[in-house]
């Protein structure tokens, strides 16, 4: 039992988590391949590898989001985003609408709740399809044989196709989260991510051969990528610890309190949620300009505008990290909830008024967050950067920095943090011999 690797094979519970998560996964990275009904799927690779050759960054970054999904016109091809999207919105809906927060509090609010999200996410569906059955006619106007039946039988299919296709995807990351290991919504776009590492890989060292990329560039390049790796861990690790006394209550004839405690407010306590939640954002406005911009010219100027390499985009992208960081650490850390549980337990903070806990908690996490989602945003930019100073193309950029290294790290600490706290319950060594793993709510 020495080895840990061992012993979480050893565990049944633990055993059966892993295999049924892998499980998962595999039929993930099936569905990715197998395209929806009509499609020539010859035609469209061939169509596809043309665009790649000159260069489609709205291709590579839907792509991304969706583990290559989307350039196969497979039944996943919107990927897990339109729950996301949906997510965000019923967030947001909850601080406008009062009634709706109140129906949320209640007993059985929460499944309700969850309820509208999923006929929300059906509606984004829908919506998004049906762009893509537009980009599909548009491609087959310049590619022969791509669609094998007529328009109003293949958009009405591959809308029902797709649509069932997000939310069977949404059921698996249900399934993962609750029977699996780690949080299963954030293990499907890790799963994504990991899945085209290969291949990035292997067209970076045939652009090298080629000529067509610098070897110092690459070398300089995957220096970058291991230091910002190692930024990212040591961000996530990093906390501000609030001490907190609770004062000793005579209960019967014992002494009863909590003693001395602290309170953890992480450096980026929203972890990858704000370049989740703003890449889903961008990503449904974005996908239905480039789609549609065929046939409506201001959509069409829309997506150039919006084209992930230009400076609106990335400066859009940026607000909305920071944006979401707030708005994420006030949904998930609200200093009036923290500061009405140490008074109603008795607690206080050190040279601090009882009734001004708010007011500085506020103050902490404002100071803590507002570095944090700037660190967040610095590094979500990075594939830009690396795409502008290095000439590097888009397909390689995105999946060797920025967004990608916060999601694959990420997921991972929490991953692994879930297999330690099962192992060290069961009366196991954890991971890693030195240190803590410390998870975060993905």
């Amino acid at each position: 039992m020495a080895n840990p690797l061992i012993g979480i094979f050893r565990i049944k519970e633990l055993r059966e988590r892993i295999l049924f998560t892998v499980l998962m996964l595999v039929i993930f990275r099936v569905g990715t391949v197998l395209p929806i009904p009509g499609v020539n799927v010859r035609e469209l690779n061939a169509y596809f590898l043309s665009q790649q050759n000159s260069g489609n960054a709205i291709v590579d970054y839907l792509d991304f989001f969706a583990g290559g999904a989307f350039s196969n016109f497979s039944i996943f091809m919107l990927g897990i985003m339109p729950y996301i999207s949906m997510s965000i919105i019923m967030q947001l809906l909850l601080i406008v609408f009062p009634s709706l927060k109140k129906i949320s509090q209640e007993d059985g609010g929460r499944k309700k709740i969850q309820t509208y999200q999923r006929y929300g996410t059906v509606v984004v569906c829908l919506i998004q399809s049906f762009a893509v059955t537009q980009y599909a006619q548009n491609i087959s106007r310049s590619v022969e044989n791509l669609l094998s039946m007529n328009i109003v039988p293949f958009t009405l299919i591959a809308m029902l196709t797709v649509t069932v296709g997000t939310l069977f995807l949404m059921w698996m990351g249900e399934q993962i989260t609750r029977r699996g290991i780690g949080n299963g919504i954030s293990l499907l776009i890790f799963a994504g991510i990991v899945a085209r590492l290969p291949d990035a890989i292997w067209e970076l060292i045939g652009r090298v051969r080629q000529g067509n990329l610098n070897l110092v560039f690459v070398v300089v390049v995957l220096v970058i990528f291991v230091a910002v790796v190692a930024l990212v861990v040591f961000e996530q690790q990093g906390q501000r610890k609030i001490p907190v006394n609770y004062a000793k209550r005579v209960v019967g004839r014992r002494m009863s309190g909590m003693g001395n405690t602290y309170i953890p407010f992480k450096i980026n306590p929203s972890g990858v949620i704000p370049v989740i939640f703003a890449s889903s954002i961008l990503t449904f406005p974005l996908q239905i300009a480039s789609t549609i911009g065929g046939n409506v010219a201001w959509l069409a100027t829309l997506s150039q505008i919006l084209t992930p390499r230009g400076p609106l985009y990335n400066i859009l992208y940026v607000l909305l990290i920071i944006f979401f960081a707030y708005f994420y650490t006030q949904v998930s850390l609200n200093p009036i909830e923290i500061a009405k549980n140490i008074r109603d337990n008795g607690g206080s903070i050190p040279g601090i008024r009882s009734e001004r806990i708010e007011e500085y908690l506020t103050k902490i996490l404002n100071r803590i967050v507002l570095p944090g989602s700037l660190y967040l945003a610095l590094i979500a930019v990075i594939p830009t950067f690396i795409q502008w100073a290095f000439k590097f193309p888009s397909s390689i950029s995105y999946l060797m920095g920025g967004t990608s290294l916060l999601i694959l790290v990420g997921v991972d600490l929490d991953t692994m943090s879930q297999v330690e706290g099962l192992l060290k319950m069961h009366h196991h060594e954890g991971l890693t011999k030195k240190g803590r793993l410390q998870g975060r709510n993905l």
